[in-house]
């Protein structure tokens, strides 16, 4: 290998940094020297397995600086046993820290080996298959070399290593750097340690290599709110990430200083054949780029049928990619026999469909094999498929995209049983990838095969998952703070946080791979859930809510010792503050007017957060209708015992229509104003975000979609344009451009976001009511919820924030029957009463309500099994 052999030549630079301290390539090509001579000089077939760590890094490399063939096995665990029993390797190495182990198997070489061979790494590592491709000397330092032209590396450069090393495109970072004298620094921590940016600051990495799914790790640290001033620039492989989140952090980039590359690979081509120059990221999100130096693509027509997952329909210039270069494979290994083969491999056929687009760049528009990578895991879905009948006896249907797998399973299996087994299988994907679809039979087409267009379409409806287990990628949590140090709290393991949402949330079927969004959770049930999780585990990182229920415990932190009280979020604290506001003005205890409206914005703040998930648009729109119906249920169940109790009602307040067919002055009848305005503002969204265009823009431009619904808003506001819809009271002029600025103060991540969401607020709100403190009120409430995540409050404050935020809309509706009684008498006894009654109606109203979703569920489920209702 010349980039190894030439490790000495780069003298006395850092070649190596772990645990702050430094090697240099004399040293490093020292270490390397010393295994390739315990290795011996009869060339052989040596295993090696270890982390992200030196020991790891001299073992590779001394047995490459030997001319050995190299079978790199997994991050951190032993060579796989069947692979051991496959290949029956001659030597193992095993790393560990800064030192080596040598397993002596075989007293010389056992197998013939071909000159040029000299790496195997397996093509589908997530489903432990011994079908490996073989790798040369030529391959390797072919790839590194253009890796390394199409980044501009330098050999002032310190790549951080946030990928494992059996995994193609975590090796070639090391290949590269180590080719033009730059720095690795050397950790295992995961991106969501914070002690790992302490790290990339006190080293100063220049970059470091993402799949999708770090990604997603990184937005949930804040990782667009770091200061890292020596970053250079991040690359994304190993799966497709989507247009809007490539412009996003793309954009991120260009404001942080540094570049987003997108690049393309696969195992067989020794890593990565394409990149997207990094200016056009913005402008082409979609697109993989050009051939790295020395490479070539080619479309070729696709003659037949075979195209399971395509993202647009084919045209005339879509093809298979097929791609040539000096770093494609030798060939594949599936035996030991294969070992000896020369080149049988030309060139690679990738699978994908994609096309040349007029200015030169090439786009991937689908797979045409079964192969799929959620969360930057290579799966074969027939070898899954396969070692479901081979080991467990399952006849199964598998079909999955870059976000998950969905099985269909014949036989009325147990979903749980199979879950756990696909998850064995498939080592490093998160149970929550995976849906389980127990079938009477598989769904077959007219020629017999399994109807792979019907599991997906089961897929797309099909219910939550059920209990299993999981072997996740990442089983660390994010920080609340980059830059603090994690503790661990130590009072509520996973298990009993699974228990606490089961019950909270009332889903049994709660497991430990679920997070608070998966499980239905919202903002009426999202205060209870907080409160009880901080009691258990501290301060809360921000964004829980997203997190898988073991993950939290990680990633939680007591409050820093000597300061009193606990941080409560701005949106819970809102709540319970605006309702007092609400009910002691009507009772005369004071008059501070303003908050209902602030209200309205936090509805749609909390409708971002909850309702907008990354789960496909069918279920969005699922979860938010069930969300609408939990303010609707409760609701219409008060007003229609009033309205039977009392004369003060009509059937539009039962149907909530008195806003459309009320009367024009104020009476009774408007005591529910906000909570008609509150439903169709819900339901106004969910029909927005369902309509497919839509849906697609609101989640390619989280930000930047918010300006349709705030504009048309703004419109009514000013009375540019008119809604319509009756005689409106003053109290339900048009408000929803208030929602919108919520959902916008929801979805802004940046400085510049948050000062336009700001500036919005001071400059609409003014003049709306003709009250300036009413006025004031409303712009302080919304630029607390841009600007202030959490404030800090006593004890007891914070407990009585919780409850009163969990009861408000229960408040709202009790009140009106509460506080006329007793305000004569005492004002603030009438607030009190009003508040306890509320309380009250939401501990009896919310389990009746979380019932009757379980038995409507257990229903929706049984009527989606195949041969039900026939």
């Amino acid at each position: 290998m010349p980039f190894v052999a030439r490790l000495a030549g780069h003298g006395n630079r850092p070649a190596v940094v772990q645990d702050g301290v430094a090697v240099t390539y004399v040293e490093l090509a020292r270490r390397t020297a010393e295994v390739a001579r315990r290795l011996g000089p009869r060339r052989r077939l040596v295993a090696i397995s270890g982390g992200r760590d030196l020991g790891t890094l001299v073992s590779y490399l001394g047995a490459l600086a030997g001319g050995h063939a190299v079978l790199l096995a997994s991050d951190g665990e032993q060579v796989p046993a069947e692979v051991l029993r496959t290949y029956e390797p001659d030597v193992v190495l095993r790393g560990a820290h800064d030192d080596w182990r040598l397993e002596e198997r075989h007293p010389g070489p056992v197998h013939e080996l071909h000159p040029d061979l000299t790496l195997l790494l397996s093509t589908s590592g997530s489903t432990g298959s011994p079908k490996l491709v073989r790798l040369s000397h030529g391959n390797l330092q072919a790839n590194a070399e253009a890796v390394a032209e199409s980044l501009g590396i330098r050999e002032d450069d310190r790549a951080v290593t946030t990928l494992p090393w059996h995994y193609c495109y975590g090796l070639s970072v090391v290949h590269s750097h180590l080719l033009r004298g730059a720095t690795l620094v050397l950790t295992a921590r995961s991106v969501v340690d914070a002690c790992f940016w302490d790290l990339v600051r006190d080293q100063q990495v220049t970059c470091f290599a993402g799949v999708p799914h770090t990604f997603d790790l990184l937005e949930r640290v804040g990782f667009s709110r770091m200061h890292l001033p020596h970053l250079r620039y991040v690359t994304q492989a190993g799966g497709r990430l989507g247009p809007e989140k490539v412009r996003h952090w793309s954009h991120v980039g260009r404001q942080g200083g540094w570049d987003l590359v997108v690049m393309y690979g696969q195992t067989e081509a020794t890593a990565r054949m394409a990149y997207l120059p990094p200016d056009l990221a913005e402008a082409r999100p979609g697109a993989i780029g050009v051939p790295v130096p020395g490479g070539a693509f080619r479309v070729e027509p696709v003659t037949e049928s075979g195209a399971v997952e395509s993202r647009e329909p084919a045209g005339p210039d879509v093809g298979e990619l097929v791609y040539t270069g000096p770093n494609v494979m030798l060939g594949y290994a599936s035996s030991p026999a294969d070992l000896g083969l020369g080149r049988t491999v030309h060139e690679l056929r990738t699978g994908d469909l994609g096309r040349r687009a007029d200015d030169g760049l090439y786009e991937v528009v689908g797979r045409r094999s079964r192969f799929v990578k959620p969360f930057g895991l290579r799966v074969d879905l027939g070898r899954v498929e396969e070692r479901l009948a081979a080991e467990h006896g399952l006849v199964a249907c598998c079909v999955g995209t870059d976000s998950g797998l969905a099985v269909a399973v014949e036989g009325g299996a147990d979903p749980a049983r199979v879950r756990t087994a696909v998850a064995a299988i498939c080592t490093g994907l998160p149970v929550r990838a995976v849906q389980v679809h127990a079938v009477d039979a598989l769904p077959r087409t007219c020629s017999g095969k399994p109807d792979l267009r019907a599991v997906q379409a089961m897929a797309a409806g099909g219910p939550a998952p059920a209990a299993g287990a999981e072997h996740p990628v990442d089983r660390s949590g994010p920080v609340d703070q980059p830059g603090e140090p994690i503790r661990q709290p130590g009072r509520a393991d996973p298990a009993r946080l699974r228990d606490l949402y089961a019950e909270l949330l009332g889903r049994p079927d709660a497991t430990e791979d679920h997070s608070f969004v998966d499980l239905g959770g919202d903002s009426l049930s999202y205060v209870e859930v907080s409160v009880r999780l901080e009691e258990l585990l501290g301060h809360l990182p921000a964004g829980w809510h997203t997190l898988p229920v073991r993950d939290l415990a990680p990633a939680a932190r007591p409050d820093r010792a000597g300061r009193p009280g606990r941080v409560v979020e701005t949106s819970v604290l809102l709540r319970a503050v605006g309702i007092v506001l609400v009910v002691g003005t009507h009772a005369g205890l004071f008059t501070l007017l303003g908050s209902a409206h602030v209200l309205v914005a936090l509805a749609g703040f909390n409708f971002a957060r909850f309702q907008l998930t990354a789960a496909p648009r069918a279920e969005r729109v699922r979860h938010q209708l069930t969300s609408v119906a939990r303010v609707v249920v409760p609701s219409v169940a008060w007003i229609a015992g009033a309205l039977l109790l009392t004369d003060l009602y009509s059937p539009a307040n039962l149907l909530l229509l008195n806003a459309v067919v009320g009367p024009d002055s104020w009476t009774t009848q408007w005591h529910f104003w906000f909570v008609e305005v509150l439903v169709w503002l819900l339901l106004l969204a969910a029909a927005l975000t369902a309509v497919p265009w839509a849906d697609r823009l609101e989640r390619r431009f989280p930000f930047g979609f918010t300006a349709l619904p705030l504009g048309v808003g703004l419109l009514a506001r000013f009375d540019v344009v008119s809604l319509g819809i009756g005689p409106l009271h003053l109290h339900t002029r048009p408000v929803l451009w208030l929602f919108a600025l919520g959902w916008a103060a929801a979805r802004a991540r940046t400085v510049p976001q948050r000062l336009l969401v700001t500036a919005v607020a001071a400059a609409s709100v003014p003049g709306f009511f003709d009250d300036p403190r009413r006025e004031a009120l409303m712009v302080a409430g919304i630029a607390l919820l841009v600007w202030a995540p959490g404030i800090r409050c006593p004890a007891g404050v914070a407990r009585a924030a919780a409850v009163l935020a969990a009861a408000s809309l229960h408040v709202y509706l009790t009140h009106w029957a509460v506080y006329p009684h007793l305000a004569d008498r005492s004002p603030l006894l009438a607030v009190l009463a009003s508040l306890a009654a509320g309380v009250a109606y939401w501990a009896v109203a919310t389990p009746a309500v979380a019932a009757a979703e379980r038995a409507l569920e257990r229903r929706r489920v049984r009527a989606a099994r195949p041969g039900r209702g026939r």
